[in-house]
């Protein structure tokens, strides 16, 4: 039997590089990254990293001071590729590669690494660039599509260019890209993005108060959604000011979507054994159409779908 058949992970990997002055010459590894993860669960199994001190002693003495940490000194102290050759080959070799934009950039690097100390370089069972596949299935909403345009598209923090954690990254990326596709294969009414209508609403300025002002009634409309909203002075934020509530008459289908929404929080509010009392997000009451309790956070993701008319 092949052994490899057995090596069931996927081999999320990264490489941190270092450009020639003058171009031509060979790019040179100055960290490799990976994390090896369960197919079935997308659980971290095994992680790995180090920095690595390139052949060429020029490209460490023109290294530029990074923020990251990757500096002269720490590159200078690191083992070569050639010591660390045979522990990336067990992470990679048989195993099915994932990375983002690793088609063009990331495999030719590992490739070029190995053949330049005289070893056979490892072969994927498979390839998954992120970069081909999220733009073909996600399309081009976070504009460029890099990893970095992507991360701040859904809020996860700054690309830091260390591979461990660009690693870790695309991994959380490509959850959150599966997360939306799978809401919008299974509601396509709702949640497919060339069929919702955006609402027509005034920007917020500053009122006479100290509070922003909100929109009057006529500056917010939405044909299939009936929302009524205004600020109460019965809850406070954590600095005292007055929330602002919407309560809407939701739609079947927005009940729909939000109840499947609230199985998944409560699980989560339940496991963090809170003392805190759990409130429906859909209020029922006989002889009424339901209504859902909007809290407002300010996420471009939240901010996104709660922008737009749900459909029956």
């Amino acid at each position: 039997m092949d052994p490899r058949q057995d090596r069931f992970e996927i081999a999320f990997f990264d490489v941190e590089t270092a450009f020639p002055n003058p171009p031509g010459q060979r790019i040179a590894i100055l960290e490799f990254g990976a994390i090896l993860v369960c197919p079935k669960t997308l659980e971290e199994l095994q992680p790995y990293s180090t920095l690595v001190r390139p052949a060429d002693p020029s490209l460490i003495s023109s290294l530029p001071e990074r923020s990251n940490g990757i500096t002269p000194d720490a590159v200078a102290s690191a083992p070569p590729f050639a010591d660390i050759a045979d522990t990336v080959f067990d992470i990679l070799h048989g195993r099915i590669w994932a990375g983002h934009n690793i088609l063009e950039f990331d495999c030719a690097r590992i490739r070029e690494a190995f053949a330049e100390i005289g070893q056979p370089a490892p072969e994927p069972k498979g390839t998954i660039d992120s970069l081909a596949l999220l733009t073909q299935r996600f399309g081009r909403r976070a504009g460029d599509m890099k990893l970095a345009s992507l991360a701040t598209y859904f809020g996860l923090g700054q690309q830091t260019h260390r591979s461990l954690e660009d690693v870790r990254m695309n991994l959380e990326v490509l959850k959150y890209c599966a997360t939306v596709l799978f809401l919008e294969s299974g509601l396509p009414d709702i949640f497919t993005v060339n069929r919702w209508e955006m609402c027509s609403a005034a920007s917020v300025s500053e009122g006479s108060s100290g509070y922003a002002r909100f929109m009057e009634p006529d500056e917010l409309y939405c044909s299939r959604l009936k929302i009524r909203y205004g600020i109460s002075t019965r809850f406070v934020d954590q600095a005292g000011r007055p929330r602002l509530s919407f309560v809407v008459d939701a739609s079947q289908s927005l009940c729909t979507v939000l109840d499947a929404c609230e199985v998944v929080a409560k699980k989560l509010f339940e496991d963090s054994r809170s003392n805190s009392e759990w409130n429906p997000v859909v209020t029922r009451q006989s002889g009424f159409d339901p209504t859902a309790r909007l809290r407002l956070v300010f996420s471009r993701f939240l901010t996104t779908y709660f922008s737009f008319p749900a459909r029956k």
